[in-house]
């Protein structure tokens, strides 16, 4: 008897596990992962939070920096077979992986051991769980119907692409997408390069929130060498089903995390996607014509438009055994991705997967991570404890600006005590492609920025997450007004802009307890046409009007057009915004009046802040910070200024512990507590 698998034992159990799970939140850190690692040829378990042993789905692997073959795992075929999307043939056995956990998956050195886990190699994974309006693997056993046959998924929704594979012969890949063509004579192979064409074998009109249908009949089959129809009598197939725009996910069970479409290249080889998130994963294929399947993400590097030159798109290729590669067809931006093919009229399918993650966090260690550091002059990995998207790292004893480094730049870095504009790093300063760890980011050799030997380093590592604080890069249009969408979840408190392609100051505000932004204009939303501003770069209290935040909410900043040097929307010229915001237990975007002694400053914290920056607002001052790496005591405190080269200051007690917050005393050389002064800053717990 033919045999379909569906989730669960059965397809009955596995339709009652979802509904079940209809009322439950949903993230998308919860079933999808991207996930670097290196081989060792040996036994290593890769640790992504993916919950495979109980949930099921699909591991995706391949080798990064050789000719090696894609290898797909799934846990309804089994851990022991594989197969390779670069290539027809039927399933392999290999014992190289050796088991589906409850938070990832592990491997051993087994059989094909090349393709997973070979030692020194470098491999990146993408690991898909099953989950309603996102994914699902179906296995099914031909009954040899010439009919439609229609194959039940547990998607809970129509499904936006699906792929399915024959198993137990040689055969192509068959890929049917919602945007491939209205008519059954359109499908795609996976392994090949071909445009949309040909007879479909599985089929658009049998496509459901619970079926999808295939076909056996000869006119159903892909004309090549591999030629087999999708539904032959005893033949075993499995099936991948994508979910398209089909909510589900965050607190209100609303928000997309997948989406299946397409785009059409403008006149001059351009084209914006719009996704309404930002993705971490593109996988994009020309449907207008020849062209291979492209295989990007943002751990590897997949990023906006880089001023440094860097490539913004490393990718791999699904239908090849090709080693990664680089280039800048395709950009990310804070709601889809840029289409730079510099080709008119060209139209590209796609499926993206929106980054993560999306859920508040609960502890400032899981956001943030911090370490003091003796630099060695040779390459090394600087880590946070966790995957991270910006890392800012000051020599302590030497008179170098402060770097910041954001994911989403590549290899480029600022500087916040200069005006200068992104600097493309070379590998003496942060290795070739530096953010393609699970942890950290990777520094270079000998130095005074990030590793002279010798020198002693602070580094402070920061993870973007919603209510702590997001990083958005855009560019600029010259139109006032301007929204620019960020992706915190809520109302930025902080907000420091700087300008990457050419000279500008940073532009700076924070959120008072007022409600008002730093000498604001009343309502934080107010549309008025000046509001003053602070500089990363300068130590000036808020008494210059650099340019204009007009208004500030949960989806995007509003931005204007003026002359000075600090406009954060000049046309054409890129820009980095960092925003943070207060979460509960975790970070604190406070204000404060001087009282001229000490006082105690209540962030809600339980355990005191490990990191804590300070600037007065209503004269001159430094932008302060402290940090328990390099020690917040009941003693004198270190303290470096952002907005200055000059080495740490190690002889007075600015700052004392508090299990609240923090401590402020008055003393001369900082300044942080003069009676009626006017200080903002931002504490992590």
């Amino acid at each position: 008897m033919p045999l379909v698998q569906t989730r669960g034992a059965a397809s009955a159990q596995g339709f009652g596990e979802f509904a079940q799970a209809a009322t439950a939140v949903n993230y998308i850190e919860e079933v999808f992962s991207c996930f670097l690692y290196t081989g060792n040829s040996s036994t290593q378990t890769i640790t992504n939070g993916i919950d495979l042993s109980t949930k099921g789905g699909l591991v995706w692997v391949k080798n990064r920096d050789s000719v090696g073959e894609h290898a797909l795992f799934d846990t309804v075929r089994g851990v022991g077979n594989w197969l390779t999307t670069n290539s027809t043939v039927a399933q392999y056995a290999s014992t190289s992986t050796t088991a589906f956990l409850s938070s990832g998956f592990s491997l051993a050195n087994g059989t094909y051991v090349g393709e997973v886990n070979q030692s020194t190699r470098t491999y990146a994974s993408w690991t898909f769980r099953k989950q309603p309006k996102f994914f699902d693997v179906v296995t099914y056993e031909g009954d040899g119907d010439t009919n439609e046959r229609l194959i039940p998924h547990s998607l809970n929704s129509v499904p936006g692409c699906v792929i399915v594979k024959r198993t137990d012969v040689t055969g192509s890949w068959a890929v049917w997408h919602r945007a491939g063509g209205t008519t059954t004579a359109r499908f795609f192979r996976l392994n090949g390069t071909a445009g949309a064409g040909g007879s479909l074998p599985i089929n658009q009109t049998g496509m459901s929130s619970t079926n999808f249908g295939v076909y056996y009949a000869s006119e159903r089959v892909i004309s090549d060498s591999a030629g087999v129809g999708f539904n032959v009598s005893g033949a075993i197939y499995v099936a991948y089903v994508f979910a398209h725009d089909a909510g589900g996910f965050g607190l209100t069970g609303t928000d997309n995390v997948i989406s299946c479409g397409s785009f059409t290249t403008d006149g001059s080889g351009n084209a914006t996607v719009s996704l309404g998130y930002e993705p971490q994963l593109f996988l994009a294929k020309k449907s207008s014509g020849t062209g291979n399947w492209f295989l990007a993400d943002t751990m590897r590097g997949f990023t906006p438009a880089a001023p440094s030159g860097a490539d913004t798109f490393i990718y791999l290729l699904a239908n090849t055994s090709d080693a990664e590669a680089g280039g800048d067809a395709f950009r990310l931006n804070s709601t889809g991705v840029d289409a730079v093919t510099g080709v008119a009229s060209e139209t590209y399918i796609y499926i993206a997967i929106r980054r993560g993650p999306m859920k508040v966090p609960t502890s400032g260690t899981s956001v943030f991570g911090l370490s003091a550091r003796t630099g060695t002059g040779a390459n090394a990995t600087v880590t946070g404890g966790q995957t991270d998207d910006l890392v800012v790292i000051k020599d302590r004893v030497s008179a170098v600006l402060p770097l910041w480094s954001p994911r989403l730049a590549g290899t480029g870095y600022l500087g916040s005590s200069s005006n200068q504009a992104e600097i493309a790093a070379g590998i003496t300063i942060l290795q070739a492609n530096p953010w393609d760890v699970m942890d950290g980011v990777k520094i270079g050799t000998t130095n005074s920025l990030t590793n002279n030997s010798s020198d002693t380093y602070i580094n402070y590592l920061f993870k973007r997450a919603p209510s702590f604080m997001d990083v958005v890069c855009y560019t600029g249009d010259g139109v006032s007004a301007r929204v620019v969408t960020h992706n915190l979840g809520v109302q930025p408190e902080f907000i420091a802009i700087k300008r990457r392609s050419a000279t500008g100051n940073w532009i700076c505000n924070s959120k008072l307890a007022s409600g008002d932004y730093v000498r604001g204009q009343g309502d934080p939303n107010s549309t008025a046409t000046t509001t003053n501003m602070l500089g990363f770069n300068s130590a000036t209290g808020a008494n210059q009007t650099l340019d204009l935040t007009g208004y500030v909410t949960s989806t995007g900043i509003q931005l204007n057009v003026l002359s000075q040097g600090g406009s954060p929307n000049t046309s054409a010229s890129t820009y980095v915004a960092y925003l943070f915001a207060t979460c509960a237990g975790v970070s604190k975007i406070f204000s404060y009046t001087g009282n001229g002694s000490s006082q105690t400053i209540n962030c809600g914290f339980t355990a005191g802040s490990r990191w804590v920056m300070i600037k007065r607002t209503d004269s001159t001052g430094d932008w302060y910070v402290w940090d328990s790496a390099r020690g917040i005591v009941a003693g004198n405190d270190p303290h470096l200024s952002l907005n200055s080269t000059a080495a740490e200051v190690t002889t007075d007690d600015s700052v004392d512990t508090d299990n609240t917050g923090f401590i402020v005393n008055q003393l001369s050389a900082t300044n942080v507590n003069v009676t009626s002064a006017t200080y903002i800053g931002i504490a992590i717990a």
